[in-house]
């Protein structure tokens, strides 16, 4: 059987193109999310003379990650079969049956809002926002949770990938050094002579079917023990993103890597100008070496003191390179200009608040769709989908969510141009009834709507409990009921009451027999 290790090795080579473009974007935006080769603790990284290339990665980050990851509002939601529905209406009665489908969107709307209140709990926000900002400048990232739904992210350097045409995993190998103290004990004799202080820890996802992957632990080609497990593609903890697909190609290609030209540009002009700057401003004055006035009585004298001397004498050294300077600006600020436009620096479509609308979200979501081509739905389904389905299934297993049947229910993400959770069902309501009222008229909706099923159906889409805030069909019947014994007693007395009355009572108890089951 092949080691990890091994499969390690094998897919190194074709890996060495992506890191180097990785460390040319990282070099000119943030160096320490790509070090260069060779780096460790004790190096320096570079620092680049600008600083618009770490503006716009976390930049654009932060819009991605608030677009991926909303904090107000599901960024899926469980669909349902309709033809599981319709069969399900079918089998109860008519009056049981008009109200499934509200009751199920409620049930549904309560496990999203589990799900998004797992992932603030869990601050998987915080690696999110690692792996974006990965993927901005390196275009990989992998992302890995533990049982307890900390999350752990890996940069490019640290893990290969192997995928098929259509961009499916096939393998998957991580390597991280650890210290051999760290070792299990039977582990750590096996290497009793061995004089390094640190070890290479090789831990391998590979497909063995089409939706199972074996997942073992090794070092220097021993299986650690208790390692060895097997998840199916929904429960695999790994989760490994590209920032775009590009056909044929395991690995992705960063965002900074379509600007590289640009901002290698501004890096070179950035630092002439600089230095330039700092030569043109030193001070240095030049004193004619003929002429009466001394040196030393200029550097000697106080401020505001006098001394003998001509003004001709002493000229301050000028480098008379203006317009060399401002050809450069100018030239630069252009350049900094499309980095702006391409990284969304100048956006303005959220505003700096404790709370952004949906609204806000939906308007965030399409800017990022429109201006990066398709980015955002790619996210939705190699890091939202595959995030919402392993979450379900953990807090399923934890008997925090009930069991959902399988293939009955299914999260969507909910991106772009459609909307975000059930915010969308608001707006559709919404639309759905100003039309109803312009073309038909109020009167006609009153007549065809059901009123208490809309405003269940709205405060679903709001995530609003409606127990005991909306009136049921049986509570409205009986507050009609009232309301007409009411005015019955005002016309004609205490005998219409009682006679309605017993009207009243018959009618439940043939109701009453007639729900009974006939032996």
């Amino acid at each position: 059987m092949e080691t990890a290790q091994g499969i390690y090795q094998n897919l190194e080579s074709d890996r060495y193109m992506f890191l180097d473009r990785a460390r040319d974007g990282s070099k000119l935006t943030i160096p320490f999310l790509m070090p260069p080769l060779g780096h460790s603790p004790a190096n320096r990284l570079p620092t680049p003379y600008q600083g618009i290339g770490a503006k716009a990665v976390n930049n654009l980050a932060s819009k991605l990650l608030l677009a991926l990851l909303p904090p107000n509002a599901p960024f899926f939601r469980l669909t349902i079969d309709r033809g599981e529905l319709n069969k399900a209406q079918a089998e109860l009665g008519q009056e049981q049956a008009s109200g499934l489908r509200t009751e199920l969107e409620r049930a549904l709307s309560e496990i999203e809002k589990s799900v998004s209140m797992e992932i603030e709990t869990n601050a998987i926000r915080v690696g999110a926002y690692e792996a974006i900002r990965n993927l901005i400048v390196t275009g990989n990232a992998l992302i890995y949770m533990d049982k307890s739904g900390q999350t752990r992210v890996f940069r490019l350097d640290r893990y290969v990938v192997k995928r098929d045409p259509m961009g499916n995993i096939l393998k998957i190998v991580t390597q991280e050094t650890i210290s051999h103290s760290a070792l299990p004990e039977e582990i750590r004799s096996q290497y009793a002579n061995d004089k390094e202080a640190n070890c290479d820890l090789y831990t391998a996802i590979v497909r063995e079917g089409e939706d199972t992957f074996r997942v073992w632990q090794e070092i220097k080609g021993i299986v650690l023990p208790d390692t060895e497990t097997t998840y199916t593609e929904e429960k695999l903890p790994y989760i490994a993103l590209r920032f775009n697909r590009i056909d044929g190609e395991s690995y992705g290609r960063g965002y900074v890597e379509e600007y590289l030209g640009d901002l290698r540009s501004l890096e070179g002009l950035s630092r002439a100008l600089l230095e330039g700057s700092a030569a043109a401003s030193r001070l240095l004055f030049l004193n004619n070496p003929n002429g009466v006035t001394n040196s030393d009585d200029i550097v000697n004298a106080p401020n505001g003191g006098v001394i003998e001397g001509l003004a001709q004498d002493v000229v301050p050294l000028q480098l008379q390179k203006y317009n060399d300077f401002r050809v450069a600006l100018e030239t630069s600020t252009r350049i900094e200009e499309r980095v702006s436009q391409a990284f969304l620096i100048n956006s303005g479509v959220v505003r700096r608040a404790e709370r952004v609308t949906a609204e806000e979200i939906r308007m965030l979501s399409q800017e990022l769709e429109s201006a990066l081509g398709g980015l955002y739905s790619l996210q939705a389904q190699e890091f939202q989908l595959p995030l919402v389905r392993l979450l379900m299934n953990r807090m399923t297993q934890e008997k925090r969510l009930p069991k959902l049947p399988k293939g009955i229910v299914k999260p969507a993400i909910t991106t772009g141009v459609e909307a975000l959770g059930r915010g969308n069902d608001l707006n559709r309501l919404d639309m759905f009834l100003a039309g109803a009222n312009q073309v038909v008229g109020p009167q006609a909706v009153q007549q065809v709507l059901s009123i208490p099923e809309y405003f269940k159906r709205r405060a679903t889409a709001l995530g609003i409990e409606t127990e005991n805030l909306v009136k049921s069909e049986e509570q409205l019947a009986q507050e009609q009921q009232q309301q007409q014994m009411m005015m019955m007693a005002s016309q004609l007395g205490k005998p219409a009451i009682e006679t309605a009355s017993a009207q009243y009572m018959q009618q439940q108890e043939m109701a009453e027999r007639a729900q009974q089951p006939t032996e």
